[in-house]
């Protein structure tokens, strides 16, 4: 049965994403100062990738990441397939999780959380059910327990399945669980992308 969250956890919640968020990301410069000149000579600038995400409640806010691909086009001008334009250098950023660093500024800023259902696309939203929509109940985050269940490799319903049990079932305890799941799958590189595809094949709101 859903559940109240209380509002002592979820200040601890919120504590907790700004130590852990603010120390990684002081740890993590050496490297994201690394992956910068790397993207900046193999890719060119940008060196972040900007886009509008779906917050908590739906409310948009600009998603940071750290840029992937080439802006490789064909003839009529159209970009190339994403899985033509992701080179040796996005494909090491994803498996890493690397590209994912700049996402801690969001946390710090208070538009993510470290956990919690991904942000999707804005375009998304209109084509959830109800019982979909409650995921945008609660911040989204960095990782989740679909990510850490399957990530890309799961059907879109069996994520959305996931991500509300998330929002049922929350707890300081599960958060921690999440996050120590999760270490163990950056250092796999398990669930990256589905097969044959550089990214997670388009919702289009099958029920």
């Amino acid at each position: 049965m859903p559940r109240t969250p209380r509002p002592v956890p979820r200040a601890i919640k919120r504590m907790s994403d700004i130590l852990i968020a603010g120390g990684v990301l002081m740890l993590s410069a050496p490297i994201l100062l690394l992956a910068a000149a790397a993207i900046a000579v193999r890719l060119g600038r940008p060196i972040l990738f900007r886009q509008t995400r779906p917050g908590l409640g739906g409310t948009p806010f600009r998603l940071l990441k750290l840029r992937t691909m080439r802006d490789d086009c064909e003839p009529d001008g159209r970009l190339q397939a994403d899985e033509h334009r992701l080179g040796a250098l996005g494909r090491f950023l994803r498996r890493t999780s690397i590209d994912e660093l700049p996402q801690l500024w969001n946390v710090l800023r208070g538009d993510m959380s470290l956990v919690g259902p991904r942000p999707l696309l804005m375009e998304y939203l209109e084509l959830y059910t109800p019982e979909q929509r409650r995921r945008q109940d609660v911040r989204p985050g960095i990782t989740g327990w679909s990510q850490v269940r399957g990530r890309n490799l799961l059907e879109w319903s069996e994520r959305f399945e996931l991500d509300v049990w998330y929002v049922d079932h929350w707890s300081l305890g599960l958060d921690a669980k999440i996050l120590v799941m999760t270490a163990w799958i950056v250092l796999t590189g398990r669930g990256v992308a589905q097969a044959g595809q550089a990214t997670a094949a388009k919702f289009t709101g099958q029920r």
